[in-house]
């Protein structure tokens, strides 16, 4: 066994005991850089964004931003409490901006910095809407999904090394075209997959939070309608994107709607 093999295995035990675990699912998750680096780095990035974008700041719109995101985090912050994970959100520090950009998007980084563009509140329509889109960002920094993208990456990488010593001693082109077919086969079966599964993992996590807040869950299906309907088919295959379909999502959220609302009851929330 050549030294490069002992240092593929090796880092490949030590990424594998490097597990965390989601409250929110029971699941084990990747978990190789820890938060206490990720959230220092996250901070300063959201920093430097928001220094170069127009922050938008004591606004009616921008007040509502705020509001419904220190709603989604109490909620998340009973769930955790009445779950015994009450020092789970050590090290988060919450910060919700409202930005001026034509983009239907929003988006969290870990550790709780969150960014809504103007261009995604038509889409929302109404707080229940932002809400939703709310409860589902706030869901990706809950579940760690920043942390865990960054260990899959590692895991690629690491990967990578060990393709290259399994054909080291190749010709120059085979080793290129397995190279090729590891980049290939490495997102479209590993990482796209994996991005899509945490957006499903955020939209069920997000529609519970969500609910506990006391907005109807019902209301993250009609946001996903009215995303679809602007959409015009203009999407990539889903097996080609990093989100789930929007008929996708709409029915899984519509199956899941049930379930956020008897979670909800469990804290004196209810529905008609």
């Amino acid at each position: 066994m050549n030294n490069k093999v002992k240092i593929v295995l090796v880092l490949l035990v030590a990424l594998v005991l490097s597990c965390a675990k989601n409250p929110f699912t029971g699941k084990s998750t990747m978990a190789f850089v820890p938060n206490s680096q990720i959230f220092p780095m996250a901070f300063q990035q959201y920093g430097q964004f928001l220094s170069e974008n127009k922050v938008l700041k004591g606004t009616p719109e921008a007040k509502k931003i705020e509001t419904i995101g220190m709603k989604i985090k109490t909620a998340s912050e009973r769930w955790l409490n009445a779950n015994g994970h009450s020092d789970y959100l050590e090290g988060y520090n919450w910060e919700y901006n409202l930005v001026e950009s034509k983009e239907l998007n929003a988006w969290c980084m870990p550790g709780g910095k969150i960014v809504f563009y103007t261009g995604i509140l038509p889409v929302c329509k109404d707080d229940a809407g932002i809400a939703a889109v709310m409860g589902h960002e706030v869901a990706h920094a809950l579940a760690n999904h920043g942390q865990q993208r960054m260990s899959a990456g590692l895991l690629q990488q690491l990967g990578a090394v060990g393709a290259q010593v399994a054909v080291g001693n190749k010709s120059a082109e085979t080793q290129q075209l397995v190279m090729q077919a590891y980049g290939v086969g490495s997102q479209v079966g590993g990482m796209l997959p994996f991005s899509r599964s945490h957006e499903s993992e955020a939209d069920m996590i997000g529609l519970t939070l969500m609910a506990i807040a006391g907005y109807d869950p019902i209301n993250a299906v009609k946001v996903w309608e009215r995303m679809s309907a602007l959409s015009s088919g203009s999407a990539p295959p889903e097996i080609l994107s990093t989100h789930p379909s929007n008929e996708t999502r709409i029915r899984e959220l519509t199956a899941l709607v049930p379930s956020a609302k008897s979670e909800a009851a469990k804290f004196g929330v209810t529905f008609k």
